[in-house]
């Protein structure tokens, strides 16, 4: 059975491969998105591939839309935020490498969105601190 996580408000994760080089994820975003908070990942690189519609873009502080085929490099360290702004849906592959803790992180993620878990954000993001942070303002 494939695993699938619900992270926040119309922003679904179904897991596609996860081992210690990577973790996959097909990610399925509701249209009227907003951003999320500036982060980065200190020890890994992502890559996103757009399977449909489109998706708006901040990138080390520039700003653009990535839309069906494109595929966006985000290297470790690099400040970032991915939202749906648009009307339709968005589907992208997405590749994290190395897979170090990500999917517990989004487990975790999961677990608050439900209602159960650990809500203190401070607690969460010290203790995943290894695969997420906030960018400063």
């Amino acid at each position: 059975m494939t695993e699938e996580l619900a992270i926040g408000p119309g922003t679904t994760l179904r897991v596609l491969v996860h081992d210690d080089q990577a973790l996959e994820l097909e990610a399925t975003y509701a249209p009227g998105g907003t951003p999320p908070p500036a982060h980065f990942h200190p020890e890994q690189a992502e890559r996103f591939e757009v399977l449909a519609g489109a998706m708006r873009v901040r990138l080390d502080g520039r700003d653009c839309t990535i839309r069906q085929a494109d595929v966006l490099e985000v290297p470790s360290g690099a400040v970032h935020q991915m939202w749906n702004e648009g009307a339709e849906p968005a589907v992208l592959r997405w590749r994290t490498r190395p897979a170090g803790r990500t999917l517990e992180w989004f487990r975790e993620i999961a677990a608050v969105q439900r209602g159960e878990g650990r809500p203190d954000p401070a607690t969460l993001l010290a203790d995943y601190a290894d695969v997420f942070r906030l960018a400063e303002a």
